[in-house]
């Protein structure tokens, strides 16, 4: 069996109870930080919370050679636990460890876990269903170029003109620095404020909504102009940036609301 656990967005306690019961009654547990991570919790907590052991793998170690994690599971009577933050199919997808998994008979389950784009609705009181396609904003050295790419301003402009919302998730580096060079102590997370200001060259007086700590005690919720968001410090990882789209009647109630975006860039009651 290899069950692929979402840990959820912030801390130890972020999990399911499934998903907890699952991790607590594994013969191992394997871990991947390097797309994204719980910012209120590092391994050693994890491990001391559901007493158990966690073996964290770099990228090349899951996507590259994930012999190590099949073998664990190819046993009759072998429970492996494979853990992301988040939920381990959405955003941070591994269908291709679970396909091989099954393609060498090995039975798998899914434990979703809360995600950045759930937390996102629900914070912000922007609908789901309102939201289209999503963007990742890479740091421009990561792509090696100068500015936001233009696959990215293709997303926005396309959900723009249907009227839908883009959510915009922010380039994490763990692991690896500029120009692609490893360092195991490197960290280093796009800031809302730093994604407004390279949004704002294209799309200046846009609405825009900050997310900073989605699932932790100290969430924040700002909805402002892009150059506005750019001159903000929103704390600590991990954060996002959402690009609204036409607003129903509620959802600008809720910006206005839950965000604090002004009257003049949501509209009147």
């Amino acid at each position: 069996m290899l069950t692929f656990i979402g840990l959820g967005l912030y801390d130890e306690r972020s999990i399911t109870v499934e998903g907890q019961a699952a991790l607590r009654n594994a013969d191992r547990a394997f871990a991947e930080f390097y797309t994204s991570r719980l910012v209120g919790a590092d391994v050693d907590n994890l491990e001391a919370y559901h007493d158990v052991d966690i073996e964290v793998r770099p990228r090349e170690g899951v996507e590259q050679d994930p012999e190590p994690i099949l073998e664990a599971a190819d046993g009759d009577d072998s429970d492996v636990a494979f853990l992301t933050a988040g939920d381990t199919m959405i955003s941070t997808t591994h269908t291709d460890l679970r396909l091989r998994a099954e393609e060498r008979g090995i039975e798998t389950r899914v434990i979703h876990g809360v995600t950045a784009q759930s937390a996102a609705s629900s914070l912000t009181g922007l609908q789901n269903y309102r939201f289209g396609k999503a963007a990742t904003l890479p740091f421009p050295y990561a792509h090696g170029g100068e500015g936001v790419p233009d696959s990215v301003v293709e997303t926005i402009e396309a959900n723009r003109e249907r009227g839908l919302h883009t959510l915009v998730y922010l380039d994490i580096k763990v692991g690896s620095g500029p120009r692609g060079r490893r360092d195991a102590d490197h960290e280093e997370y796009m800031t809302a404020d730093y994604a407004a200001e390279m949004l704002a060259e294209g799309w200046d007086d846009v609405l825009a909504v900050a997310v900073a700590r989605a699932g932790s005690p100290e969430v924040v919720v700002e909805a402002d102009t892009l150059s506005a968001l750019a001159t903000r410090n929103f704390g600590d990882p991990l954060h996002m940036l959402i690009i609204p789209g036409d607003l129903h009647h509620v959802e600008a109630d809720a910006l206005r609301g839950l965000a604090g975006a002004p009257e003049d860039l949501v509209g009147e009651d």
